[in-house]
């Protein structure tokens, strides 16, 4: 991969600005002012911000986004074998720090849960992929020279956008979410596959129980 064109000083420095406000701003006034109810609201008016920048920067053709052709067998084995660990890795962690919480959606709201199923992957892992994803390691690579570097730098700013749920789990597990997204991403270039990945991950969380740690309902103002 050719590393991107070096900007002007005055460019880098409005794209430092946007990066620090993007990033570390935007999610801060979130955390601050306990607005994780409010948390879809946030994440798709940044969505627009940045699809509208990214079709400006960089936009080829939707096909070059998507690139469901990175969706074929060879890759699917690979994150369903991920997948098959890491699920069991989850679940063990949750019988351990919060036993009751197992399979509480299934038991207690198993039509609500049958509706996240479908509404998850479009309205939640979608648009935090095309942020931390593709539009991260296009308009931010010029910061991180290395792959692995722009892989860990996703997931601390994943990470970082999940503390917003004031407690432990979910920006933990979002970090390790997203190194695996990330490093997905780098390798496929692919917004289909690493959404379809996240919406695995994530709808399986929901299905467990860990899904309360990612709810903007159980965080008080």
């Amino acid at each position: 991969m050719h590393s991107p064109r070096k900007p002007s000083l005055v460019s880098r420095a409005l794209l430092t600005l946007e990066f620090a406000l993007l990033c570390v701003g935007l999610p801060t006034v979130i955390i601050v002012y306990r607005l994780a109810g409010e948390m879809i609201l946030f994440l798709w008016a940044a969505t627009l911000y940045c699809a509208v920048v990214y079709r400006l920067k960089f936009h080829r053709g939707w096909g070059e986004v998507w690139r469901w052709r990175e969706v074929n067998r060879a890759n699917l084995r690979v994150i369903l074998l991920r997948f098959v660990v890491v699920a069991a890795a989850m679940a063990a962690f949750l019988s351990f720090y919060d036993p009751e919480r197992m399979l509480s959606l299934p038991r207690h709201r198993p039509g609500f849960m049958l509706i996240l199923f479908v509404l998850y992957p479009l309205l939640s892992a979608l648009p935090q992929e095309f942020i931390f994803c593709t539009f991260f390691f296009g308009r931010y690579r010029v910061f991180f020279p290395a792959q692995w570097a722009v892989v860990l730098a996703s997931a601390v700013v994943f990470a970082y956008a999940h503390v917003l749920f004031i407690n432990p789990v979910a920006p933990a597990l979002s970090f390790v979410g997203g190194l695996i997204f990330a490093t997905t991403y780098a390798k496929t270039r692919s917004l289909a596959l690493v959404t379809l990945e996240h919406a695995l991950y994530g709808n399986f969380l929901f299905f467990i129980g860990l899904g309360w740690y990612f709810y903007g309902g159980a965080v008080t103002r």
